[in-house]
Protein backbone atom coordinates (compact mmCIF):
# COMPACT_ATOMS: atom_id res chain seq x y z
CA UNK A 1 0.00 0.00 0.00
CA UNK A 2 2.83 2.40 0.83
CA UNK A 3 4.33 1.79 -2.60
CA UNK A 4 1.11 2.82 -4.36
CA UNK A 5 0.76 5.93 -2.20
CA UNK A 6 4.36 6.93 -2.98
CA UNK A 7 3.81 6.40 -6.71
CA UNK A 8 0.60 8.46 -6.50
CA UNK A 9 2.45 11.26 -4.66
CA UNK A 10 5.14 11.16 -7.34
CA UNK A 11 2.66 11.35 -10.23
CA UNK A 12 0.54 14.04 -8.55
CA UNK A 13 3.68 16.10 -7.92
CA UNK A 14 4.59 15.95 -11.62
CA UNK A 15 1.06 17.05 -12.60
CA UNK A 16 1.06 19.81 -9.97
CA UNK A 17 4.49 20.97 -11.16
CA UNK A 18 3.14 21.34 -14.71
CA UNK A 19 0.20 23.40 -13.41
CA UNK A 20 2.48 25.44 -11.14
CA UNK A 21 4.92 25.98 -14.00
CA UNK A 22 2.11 27.29 -16.20
CA UNK A 23 1.01 29.70 -13.45
CA UNK A 24 4.56 30.86 -12.66
CA UNK A 25 5.37 31.26 -16.35
CA UNK A 26 2.26 33.30 -17.12
CA UNK A 27 2.02 35.47 -14.02
CA UNK A 28 5.59 35.77 -12.75
CA UNK A 29 7.94 35.15 -15.69
CA UNK A 30 5.84 37.35 -17.97
CA UNK A 31 5.22 39.69 -15.04
CA UNK A 32 7.60 40.90 -12.33
CA UNK A 33 10.33 38.35 -13.17
CA UNK A 34 10.44 39.28 -16.86
CA UNK A 35 13.85 40.89 -16.35
CA UNK A 36 15.27 37.37 -15.94
CA UNK A 37 12.94 35.42 -18.22
CA UNK A 38 13.35 37.72 -21.23
CA UNK A 39 16.73 36.08 -21.92
CA UNK A 40 14.75 33.01 -22.93
CA UNK A 41 12.81 34.99 -25.55
CA UNK A 42 15.88 36.57 -27.12
CA UNK A 43 18.44 35.02 -29.42
CA UNK A 44 21.20 33.74 -27.19
CA UNK A 45 24.88 33.57 -27.98
CA UNK A 46 25.54 31.52 -24.88
CA UNK A 47 24.58 28.01 -23.81
CA UNK A 48 23.18 29.34 -20.52
CA UNK A 49 20.49 31.97 -20.03
CA UNK A 50 19.47 33.97 -16.97
CA UNK A 51 16.24 32.02 -17.24
CA UNK A 52 18.15 28.84 -16.27
CA UNK A 53 18.40 30.10 -12.69
CA UNK A 54 14.77 29.08 -12.21
CA UNK A 55 15.74 25.44 -12.82
CA UNK A 56 18.43 25.73 -10.14
CA UNK A 57 15.84 27.03 -7.68
CA UNK A 58 13.54 24.03 -8.26
CA UNK A 59 16.51 21.63 -8.19
CA UNK A 60 17.54 23.03 -4.82
CA UNK A 61 14.01 22.64 -3.45
CA UNK A 62 13.75 19.04 -4.67
CA UNK A 63 17.17 18.10 -3.25
CA UNK A 64 16.25 19.70 0.07
CA UNK A 65 12.98 17.74 0.30
CA UNK A 66 14.69 14.47 -0.55
CA UNK A 67 17.54 15.19 1.90
CA UNK A 68 15.34 15.96 4.91
CA UNK A 69 13.35 12.76 4.36
CA UNK A 70 16.23 10.53 3.24
CA UNK A 71 15.99 8.19 6.22
CA UNK A 72 12.24 7.59 6.17
CA UNK A 73 11.43 7.91 2.45
CA UNK A 74 8.24 9.68 3.44
CA UNK A 75 5.98 11.93 1.40
CA UNK A 76 8.51 14.81 1.30
CA UNK A 77 11.08 12.54 -0.34
CA UNK A 78 8.62 11.57 -3.07
CA UNK A 79 7.51 15.17 -3.59
CA UNK A 80 11.18 16.08 -4.04
CA UNK A 81 11.65 13.15 -6.40
CA UNK A 82 8.57 14.24 -8.38
CA UNK A 83 9.97 17.76 -8.71
CA UNK A 84 13.26 16.27 -9.92
CA UNK A 85 11.52 14.03 -12.44
CA UNK A 86 9.47 16.96 -13.71
CA UNK A 87 12.71 18.90 -14.08
CA UNK A 88 14.21 16.06 -16.09
CA UNK A 89 11.09 15.83 -18.29
CA UNK A 90 11.14 19.60 -18.74
CA UNK A 91 14.83 19.57 -19.67
CA UNK A 92 14.45 16.78 -22.22
CA UNK A 93 11.31 18.14 -23.86
CA UNK A 94 11.85 21.90 -23.55
CA UNK A 95 15.59 22.40 -23.78
CA UNK A 96 16.62 19.36 -25.76
CA UNK A 97 13.66 18.72 -28.08
CA UNK A 98 11.87 22.07 -28.49
CA UNK A 99 14.80 24.50 -28.32
CA UNK A 100 17.39 22.02 -29.60
CA UNK A 101 20.15 22.88 -27.18
CA UNK A 102 21.41 19.47 -28.20
CA UNK A 103 20.79 18.53 -31.83
CA UNK A 104 20.34 14.79 -31.29
CA UNK A 105 16.63 14.51 -30.41
CA UNK A 106 14.16 14.44 -33.31
CA UNK A 107 10.69 12.96 -33.40
CA UNK A 108 7.66 12.82 -35.65
CA UNK A 109 5.43 11.88 -32.73
CA UNK A 110 2.14 13.81 -32.99
CA UNK A 111 2.12 14.82 -29.32
CA UNK A 112 5.76 16.00 -29.32
CA UNK A 113 5.22 17.95 -32.54
CA UNK A 114 2.21 19.63 -30.88
CA UNK A 115 4.36 20.51 -27.85
CA UNK A 116 6.93 22.11 -30.16
CA UNK A 117 4.19 23.94 -32.11
CA UNK A 118 2.61 25.29 -28.90
CA UNK A 119 5.98 26.54 -27.71
CA UNK A 120 6.61 28.24 -31.05
CA UNK A 121 3.23 29.94 -30.65
CA UNK A 122 4.45 31.14 -27.26
CA UNK A 123 7.73 32.46 -28.68
CA UNK A 124 6.08 34.10 -31.69
CA UNK A 125 5.62 37.14 -29.47
CA UNK A 126 9.06 38.23 -28.28
CA UNK A 127 7.74 40.59 -25.63
CA UNK A 128 6.38 40.35 -22.13
CA UNK A 129 2.77 41.02 -23.08
CA UNK A 130 0.24 39.13 -25.23
CA UNK A 131 1.98 35.76 -25.10
CA UNK A 132 0.01 32.52 -25.36
CA UNK A 133 0.60 28.82 -24.55
CA UNK A 134 2.46 29.02 -21.23
CA UNK A 135 2.49 25.31 -20.39
CA UNK A 136 4.71 22.53 -21.61
CA UNK A 137 3.12 19.08 -21.25
CA UNK A 138 -0.57 19.96 -21.55
CA UNK A 139 -1.31 21.01 -25.13
CA UNK A 140 -4.67 22.46 -26.21
CA UNK A 141 -6.69 20.34 -28.66
CA UNK A 142 -6.59 22.95 -31.40
CA UNK A 143 -2.76 22.78 -31.40
CA UNK A 144 -2.86 18.97 -31.66
CA UNK A 145 -4.67 19.19 -35.01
Amino acid sequence: MNFLINVLILLLTIIIMECLSWFIHKYLFHGPLWFMHKSHHQKSHSFFEWNDLFALLFAGLSLYLMYIDRNDFGYRFFIGLGISLYGLIYFVIHDWFVHRRFKTFKSNNTYLRAVRKAHKIHHKNQGKEKSRAFGLLFVRKDVLK
